[in-house]
């Protein structure tokens, strides 16, 4: 019944997919997604990757990474993920000592995580020397059975409907309005994307990213608002990102890609969609709530500070 702290192998995409799905069921997570984090991680990321096993079984995990691409260096982000049958056994200590050690030894000063907002989870961290800094909001909406906008009976004069696989042969154009739009989120790690090939590695070609469902709305020509869409190719759709480039923001074009890319969602077989939103990102969480999702879990952000 010894719980043994190992680095990831490819055999164990199984396992981490079969926690993630347990512990966090309002997550995504493919096993060709979780080989693909691993395999297109920058090498300025440090990504670690540890299970924890027990008696040969995965039983937990945790991703242990530099935020390279914040103006602001020594983030480190590592959010321990255990079974909850597993739970309270030392194997969610035992990967965040590791993940701690190894973030500490690549330079990290910060280290951020997220715990659902529950007493023992809480307490968790709070023993380990972690703050609390903000809430995060999880919402489901039962995508079957819900009511949602019909599609406008025209667009408004230079508004155009499109998806992302309209881009394929050039992404460049979403590459800057999702940048935009990053740069705004509000967030305790301010993150900037400067690098289109890293962004075409680790973004583009997710295997989680459906382009076919995704949703992005031109204004004369020009990216102006998309919803990203996240599936594990069978019921559950995940919104990966939703935003609009400043310029075009309070007209209602978020709403507009969101909705379509619902519509779409649904028609091809999909069944629950989920989303996120921090606490303060008022505007998202009053288009969520107009379409119809509701509250599914709330996790907490941590940070804890290294000399």
């Amino acid at each position: 019944m010894t719980v043994i702290v190992r680095d990831f192998r490819p055999e164990d995409a199984a396992g981490l997919v079969r926690v993630k799905r347990a512990a966090a069921p309002y997550l995504v997570e493919t096993e060709e997604s979780v080989l693909h984090d691993v395999r297109s991680a920058p090498p300025a990321d440090g990504l670690r990757l540890l299970v924890a096993e027990r008696d040969g079984e995965v039983v937990g995990w945790v991703k242990a990474r530099i935020v390279h691409d914040s103006p602001e260096p020594g983030q480190g982000l590592a959010t321990p993920t255990v079974h909850p049958d597993h739970r309270g056994r030392g194997a969610g200590g035992l990967l965040l000592r590791a993940a701690e050690e190894h973030l500490v030894a690549a330079g990290a000063r910060a280290l951020y995580a997220w715990v659902q907002d529950r007493p023992e989870c809480r307490a968790f961290a709070e023993t380990r020397g972690y703050r609390p800094s903000r809430t995060l909001r999880f919402q489901r909406l039962d995508l079957a059975a819900g009511v949602l906008p019909e599609p406008p009976a025209a667009l408004p004069p230079g508004v155009e409907l499109r998806t992302a696989a309209d881009f394929a042969a050039d992404p460049r154009p979403l590459f800057t309005a999702d940048a935009e739009v990053t740069a705004d989120e509000p967030s305790d790690i301010t993150v900037e994307l400067t690098d289109y090939e890293e962004w075409l590695a680790d973004t583009w070609r997710d295997p989680l990213l459906d382009h076919a469902l995704s949703s992005v709305v031109l204004v004369d020509g020009a990216v102006a608002a998309f919803t990203a869409a996240h599936t594990d190719g069978a019921t559950r759709y995940v919104s990966g990102m939703t935003g609009t480039v400043r310029a075009h923001r309070g007209r209602g074009l978020a709403t507009l890609a969101k909705a379509d890319s619902l519509r779409r969602a649904r028609a091809a077989g999909y069944r629950e969609a989920f989303t996120s939103n921090d606490s303060a990102n008022g505007p998202m969480l009053a288009v969520n709530r107009r379409f119809g999702y509701e509250l599914c879990a709330t996790e907490v952000g941590y940070v804890r500070t290294f000399a």
